[in-house]
Formats: C-alpha cells, sequence, structure tokens
C-alpha cells in the first residue's frame, strides 16, 4: 500500500519539482490479427485496438484528477507490424496502409503515439522485414501518431550491416519527405542494438513476443525532483549524492506503482513494469543537463559528464527496483537534446558535441536521441553513427539506440523546431571524414565472445 506520508510527499514533488507520470502505455498484441488478404488484416487491426484501448485515455484522465498527479502522455504499443503482417500477400504500399489504420486507430481511441511499426532484424530480414523496412518514410511522412523502430543489433546475434546500410539512406529519404516538417519523421524513428519487449517510452516502444495479449506499462520521469533532491545537498562528497538519487529514485518509483495498479485494476489489464526513466521535457527546471550543473559541471559536456551520468544512471536503477518489483523497459537516465533546454544550450556553445554525447550513451540508458544534423549528411555518414552506437551495445550488452535527424536543408547552427514535447534541436556539426567503404562491406557483425553464456 501507499502511505499517507508518501502522498503528501509526491504532491511536494509534483508542484515543486516537476513530477509526472510521463506515459500510460498499453501493449496489444496484434499476433491473432494475422490474414492473408490486407483488407481484413486491417479490420482486424483495427478492432482490436479501438476495443481493447477504448477506455485507456478516460482512465488515465481519471486517475490523474483523483490523485492529482499529472499523467502526461496516453499510448500504445503494438506487435512488430513485420511479424504480425508476415502472412500478408502485399507489397510496400500495403504496409503504408497498415500504418495508416494505426494512425486511424489511435485517433480514434485518443492517444498521441502509437508505437510498433516496427521490425527486429538483427540477423537478418525476411521479406516482411524488407517491405517494412523500405515503408518506414512514407509510413511516417503520411500518418500523425505511428512511430517506428528497427532493432538491427544484439549482443547475441552481432550487428546486421546490411540493415545499417539500408536504414541510413531510410533515414534519408524520411528528412527529405518532411523537409517542411522540419524533417519530422525522423524523430518518429528509432534504430536499436538489444531493443527492449517492454519499453513504454515513444518512439521505441514495441509490443514483444514474449508479452501477454494485453499489458500496461508505465513510465515515469522526474529530473526535476532529483535535482532538488541534490540542492538540499549542495558540496556534500559522491557517497551522499549517490544515496540521495537511490531515495529520490525509490519515491518516484512509487508513483508510478501507484498509477500502474490503479490503471490496471481499471481497465482489467495485467500489470506489466514500470519504467523509470529521467525523461526531460523542454520546460525550465525538468533538465537531465541542470542535474549536471547541480553537480558541479559548468556545462553538459565539461569533462565528468560521463562520470555524473554513470552514477545517476547507476543509482536511478538501484532506487527503482527497491521500489518494485517489476521495474523494466530502459530505466535509467535519457540524453534527448531536442528535449532538454541546459543540453541545447551546451549543444549551442560547443561544450556538448556529437563525440562527447557517444561516449555518454556508453552508461546512459538509450543513445543517441533526437540529434539534429546537418541535412546534407550523406546515408553513409549516418550509417556510420548508427553502426557505432551499436557497438556500444553489443559489447556492453546494453539497449542503446539513434534518433538522428539529418534535417533537409538546415546546416551547422540553424535550430529546428519539433513543438510539445519533443522541443527543438540545434544542428550540430558531424565528422566530416567518410566512411563510405567500411559501410558498402555489408554482412554481419558476429557477436562478442561474451555472448556466449550457456
Amino acid at each position: 500500500m501507499i502511505s499517507r506520508m508518501e502522498i503528501q510527499e509526491t504532491n511536494r514533488m509534483i508542484a515543486e519539482a516537476n513530477l509526472d507520470v510521463r506515459t500510460i502505455t498499453m501493449g496489444i498484441s496484434l499476433l491473432d490479427c494475422a490474414a492473408e488478404t490486407l483488407p481484413r488484416f486491417c479490420e482486424n487491426i483495427y478492432d482490436k485496438i479501438t476495443m481493447s484501448a477504448k477506455n485507456l485515455v478516460q482512465t488515465g484522465d481519471d486517475i490523474a484528477l483523483q490523485f492529482g498527479i499529472p499523467i502526461v502522455n496516453k499510448r500504445i504499443s503494438v506487435t512488430p507490424i513485420a511479424q504480425a503482417a508476415a502472412a500478408l500477400r502485399t507489397d510496400g504500399d500495403g504496409y503504408v496502409e497498415i500504418a495508416r489504420t494505426l494512425d486511424r486507430a489511435a485517433r480514434e481511441v485518443g492517444v498521441n503515439f502509437i508505437g510498433g511499426f516496427s521490425a527486429l532484424v538483427q540477423k537478418g530480414s525476411t521479406q516482411s522485414d524488407y517491405l517494412l523496412q523500405y515503408s518506414i518514410p512514407r509510413a511516417l511522412a503520411e500518418t500523425e501518431r505511428v512511430c517506428s523502430s528497427v532493432n538491427v543489433g544484439s549482443s547475441r546475434a552481432g550487428i546486421n550491416m546490411n540493415a545499417v546500410a539500408r536504414m541510413g539512406h531510410i533515414i534519408k529519404e524520411a528528412a527529405e519527405l518532411t523537409a517542411e516538417q522540419g524533417s519530422m519523421a525522423c524523430a518518429k524513428l528509432v534504430i536499436f542494438c538489444n531493443a527492449v519487449e517492454d519499453n513504454p517510452f515513444m518512439a521505441g516502444a514495441f509490443h514483444g513476443a514474449g508479452e501477454r495479449d494485453l499489458v500496461i506499462n508505465v513510465g515515469v520521469s522526474g529530473p526535476g525532483v532529483v535535482r532538488r533532491a541534490l540542492e538540499e545537498v549542495r558540496g556534500a562528497d559522491f557517497e551522499t549524492v549517490c544515496e540521495t538519487v537511490k531515495r529520490t529514485a525509490f519515491k518516484i518509483t512509487r508513483v508510478g506503482q501507484l498509477v500502474a495498479q490503479e490503471a490496471s485494476e481499471r481497465l482489467g489489464v495485467p500489470f506489466g513494469i514500470i519504467d523509470l526513466s529521467l525523461a526531460p521535457t523542454p520546460a525550465v527546471g525538468d533538465s537531465i543537463g541542470e542535474i549536471f550543473e547541480e553537480m558541479g559541471l559548468e556545462r553538459a559536456g565539461a569533462p565528468g559528464t560521463t562520470a555524473a551520468l554513470a552514477l545517476l544512471n547507476d543509482n536511478v536503477k538501484k532506487g527503482g527496483v527497491m521500489a518494485s518489483s517489476y521495474v523494466g523497459g530502459l530505466s535509467g537516465a535519457f540524453i534527448p537534446v531536442s528535449e532538454d533546454h541546459a543540453m541545447i544550450k551546451a549543444a549551442q556553445c560547443g561544450a556538448l558535441t556529437l563525440e562527447k554525447l557517444e561516449a555518454m550513451t556508453c552508461v546512459c540508458s538509450v543513445g543517441l536521441d533526437m540529434i539534429a544534423i546537418p541535412g546534407d549528411t550523406s546515408a553513409a555518414t549516418i550509417s556510420g553513427i548508427i553502426a557505432d552506437e551499436m557497438a556500444i551495445g553489443m559489447i556492453n550488452q546494453k539497449t542503446t539506440a539513434v534518433r538522428l535527424i539529418p534535417a533537409a536543408g538546415r546546416k551547422i547552427g540553424d535550430v529546428v523546431e519539433f513543438g510539445g514535447l519533443l522541443g527543438s534541436a540545434p544542428v550540430m556539426p558531424v565528422n566530416g571524414y567518410r566512411c563510405d567503404d567500411f559501410i558498402a562491406r555489408g554482412g554481419r557483425v558476429p557477436p562478442p565472445l561474451t555472448s556466449f553464456r550457456n
């Protein structure tokens, strides 16, 4: 049970430090929607989603009103479409139509994003995987709420370099198709290594094949709460800092536990996991970069930033697992540049570079996230950046991801506006030396020796 004292403390965190439940995400399996014809498949998935999630938004709003806890987003994740649609006899246009159906279903139930227009190709691609990947640019350009992800590597399978090369071109095409919207399609596309099946956060959420038919996953966030707690121990040693982060993460996770239990009971859907991820927003006071500054760094990107992030990420996880038996997803700290006003400032003044961000991904929860780069960056260079990030995930047995926006028509120093929680991103410089011949080799990078654990 959640005690009255915890509720009172939660109210203070909400009022003073921007604590919120970032998302209630309903995972929906579409495996029972399989069909051989496109119209029947689209009808099946539309009916399954709209029936399963018809009360999701209202339930979230009711819980927020009753407990006074802001619940920012209500979302849906579905079975990777490349798997669910594998029996279809269709072409790339058919997959775009599936994306439109997902978009229509999301609009009908009122959620702001639906994830799962996805493929898992870490070892190779089926015909369905190929069709989905090549349809991604149009699918994201022609829909509003659909999010896509492609897993191209894992610590057990290695890295599918053919898929890595392919995704460089797909990202470029997606950027060009939405050039007038700041290449917005790329903000809804994530490339993963070691993708998890129960991630409630967009744009990388999908409902894994090992999950139940329906499940409720909750993502809770509170960078402002952590920063406020660290203000109270300013100048203290690192043991005190770690203990403060851990205790604060415990309290934040308890809020997520309360919301998850209520949502599960009211919707009649099993509870899955709590994802405690310090996910910033563009609002002042809700920033990972501000936490770094409170720890003693002049700017995010200064020497010591990777150490500070490692400390933060590890102790968030430790505090979270003490508060709930079912902490999962990506739990830790996110470093999306466009969604964090302090990170934006650090990038604009040159303190934070793409290379430093890559180093930071070795110890954070995800990877290179919401980073705008010049529109004339080549597909091969984008693939090279993806390959670097996938290698970090594969070797270190952690989830890594890339969400790059090669902003069409923009150059270094320009600012791309996305609006809402996605914020705005300064266009950052990319290493100008080429990697075309490296990417053109193709094939698969074998997994590391550490993958053999049986």
